[in-house]
């Protein structure tokens, strides 16, 4: 199967836990699409969804599903997004997309997060994938010098401006052994908004696309 192909299935099998009648939050990202696409196949049974970003608002809206704003919605039962990686206890880089910020808002506000990802996208320790950090961006290189403290490379994201305003630096050279440690200490940075490490709020569950299809793994 080819890389789409294993989105298209895995965003196939996410269908299967939506809840009908209720709100649902929507991430983030091309195997999203795929994603936002087949809910279209259903969208009198969704009330309403929750976007992290311009663009997945705009396709949904595209499909005939309403989106609101997160401070309209108590209750989200289900948030579907994917991951740049994830590692066996469902830790998460997130924000290749430069979403990280409302990505991580609706992993909080969510009962469940569903992560959809193809299996190239496991890994057994964080951090080949470059880690992005939205900073403010008078606060940039401030950023930039404590993110070398901690031993990566903190390069700024050229010509991207998040749907927040700000920038983001994507970190090189990381070996993440301890993700939610490390996600506490660079929270605590001045300046940063949100780190794309999905530690201390990762993943329920993962549907990984592969070879033989679609496998399940659930996350304590």
């Amino acid at each position: 199967m080819t890389q789409d192909e294993l989105k298209q299935a895995v965003a196939q099998a996410a269908l299967r836990h939506v809840v009908e009648g209720a709100v649902i939050g929507v991430g983030t990202g091309s195997t999203v699409n795929f994603f936002i696409d087949a809910l279209a196949g259903m969208r009198g049974k969704v009330r309403a969804a929750v976007s992290s970003s311009e663009r997945s608002t705009e396709r949904l809206r595209a499909h005939g599903i309403e989106v609101l704003d997160l401070n309209q919605v108590e209750h989200i039962p289900v948030y579907v997004d994917g991951a740049d990686e994830i590692d066996p206890a469902g830790a998460m880089i997130k924000g290749g997309g430069g979403a990280l910020t409302r990505e991580k808002i609706l992993a909080e506000a969510a009962e469940r997060f569903v992560c959809i990802v193809d299996s190239s996208k496991l890994v057994p320790v964080l951090g080949a994938f470059p880690l992005p950090v939205e900073v403010v961006p008078m606060a940039r290189e401030l950023v930039r010098r404590r993110l070398r403290d901690f031993g990566g490379d903190p390069r700024l994201r050229e010509g991207f401006v998040t749907d927040n305003g700000n920038q983001i630096l994507d970190v090189h050279g990381l070996r993440i052994e301890h993700p939610a440690e490390l996600e506490s200490r660079l929270n605590q940075i001045p300046g940063v908004v949100t780190v794309g490490l999905f530690a201390r709020r990762g993943a329920d569950l993962a549907l990984v696309g592969g070879a033989d299809g679609v496998s399940q793994r659930e996350f304590d």
